[in-house]
């Protein structure tokens, strides 16, 4: 099926987007690159530090929390400063982890070496026993803040820091974040977030989630993916979500259903630790499948795209540990000819980091997730963070190129239990 699969993808994407990325990305010569090249591939440097002259050296890595938000603070001995958003639904859990085991490694360190400094962080006091959404949360938010501050000791931008934005203008989709409704209310749902946006596609969730076959509501998903496709029509870019519900044979019933509906990508049907289901579901469909939002390991992405169990992978910003371990993870699908987008953490300013990322890499799907604006209070000079008819300016200014209100940062309250 491994033609069927491209020439779908093709379509799916439409036909703008296939011009621009094909043959290399679509077409049906698509490479198959050893496992030590993608290797070679992933381990080739990510940051672009040359330039920097001096040391940065880390003074301090500080926890804040406002309400429910948790920020990291890193300042150099030279008085630079740095910020970062984490991922606060995880960090509220997780957070003694970057307190006792993330941030004191990064004392002292120079900021420049930060990309060796992320391998030598996953070693230092067997931290790779943690390895999952506990380690790789609590790194995100540490290495966000360092890019930050490395951008603004420099004068640069976070995008060129990782080889320069490919693209400044992001058109997104937007996501249904809601599982268990009527199809009727999720249509209601569906347009409201259409009319906020402008957004010129959709996404939505399927099954009950890791349910072994079991939908949220009897008959749901069959009168759903119709239901969308009629209320949207033609023109609408539709994705969906199962939040590994299926088994093989369930998802690719269901995944064919989806076809019948010209639905542009079909997300994480099977359990994501089991892929070779995944694989097998991929391999029996035309639809394009993607995964990979839970995956922790670089080796896990490295064999996913090896064996194409996915065609389109999806690295999450927070859970796989940051930027640089995850540009790795788009740099070898790009080799293999297969296509990326970052799954939105839904907190923190997840819709920026996403659309940071986006901008960066060479090989992104037509649109990148948006699930709306934090309560985090920012703005940038050159853009206005909002999504105007569906496409979202990415920032470019020093760092992330935004400012938090620093009345918001003073009442943040900084965290110090280690318990």
């Amino acid at each position: 099926m491994q033609l069927a699969r491209r020439s779908f993808l093709r379509t799916a994407l439409g036909a703008t987007a296939a011009s621009a990325l094909a043959p290399r990305v679509l077409g049906d010569d698509a490479r198959k690159p050893s496992t030590e090249r993608l290797r070679e591939v992933a381990n080739a440097p990510v940051l672009r530090v040359e330039g920097i002259e001096k040391p940065v050296v880390i003074a301090t890595m500080d926890l804040l929390r406002n309400g429910r938000e948790y920020l990291v603070r890193v300042r150099s001995k030279d008085g630079g400063e740095g910020w970062s958003v984490a991922n606060s639904m995880h960090l509220v859990h997780t957070y003694p982890i970057f307190l006792n085991r993330v941030a004191p490694f990064f004392v002292g360190k120079d900021a420049r070496e930060l990309e060796p400094l992320l391998w030598e962080l996953y070693r230092h006091d067997d931290n790779y026993k943690y390895q999952g959404l506990a380690l790789w949360v609590c790194t995100a938010a540490a290495e966000f803040a360092v890019l930050d501050l490395l951008g603004k000791v420099s004068g640069r931008s976070v995008g060129d820091l990782l080889g320069g934005f490919q693209r400044r203008e992001i058109a997104v989709y937007r996501a249904s974040g809601t599982r268990g409704n009527t199809p009727e209310e999720e249509v209601a749902d569906l347009r409201r977030i259409v009319a906020e946006s402008g957004a010129k596609a959709l996404k939505f969730r399927l099954g009950g989630r890791m349910s072994r076959n079991a939908d949220s509501l009897p008959g749901r998903t069959e009168a759903l993916i119709p239901l969308v496709r009629e209320a949207f029509g033609p023109e609408m870019t539709l994705y969906a979500d199962a939040n590994s519900s299926y088994d093989a044979a369930e998802a690719i019933r269901v995944g064919r259903l989806m076809e019948e509906h010209g639905y542009a990508f079909y997300e994480e049907p099977c359990r994501f630790d089991h892929l070779e289901e995944t694989r097998a579901v991929a391999d029996a469909l035309s639809i394009p499948v993607a995964g990979g939002e839970q995956e922790a390991a670089e080796e896990g992405f490295r064999w996913m795209i090896a064996n194409r169990a996915v065609d389109i992978v999806q690295p999450d910003l927070h859970y796989h540990g940051g930027f640089v371990r995850s540009m790795r993870v788009a740099r070898m699908a790009h080799e293999a000819g297969m296509l990326c987008t970052p799954h939105m953490s839904g907190s923190g300013l997840g819709y920026l980091d996403a659309a940071v990322f986006a901008a960066c890499i060479p090989n992104p799907v037509p649109f990148t997730e948006y699930k709306g604006s934090a309560e985090v209070p920012v703005t940038s000079a050159s853009s206005s963070l909002k999504v105007v008819d569906g496409k979202l300016q990415v920032p470019d200014g020093p760092g992330f190129g935004i400012t938090i209100d620093p009345a918001y940062l003073r009442e943040a309250v900084e965290v110090r239990s280690r318990g």
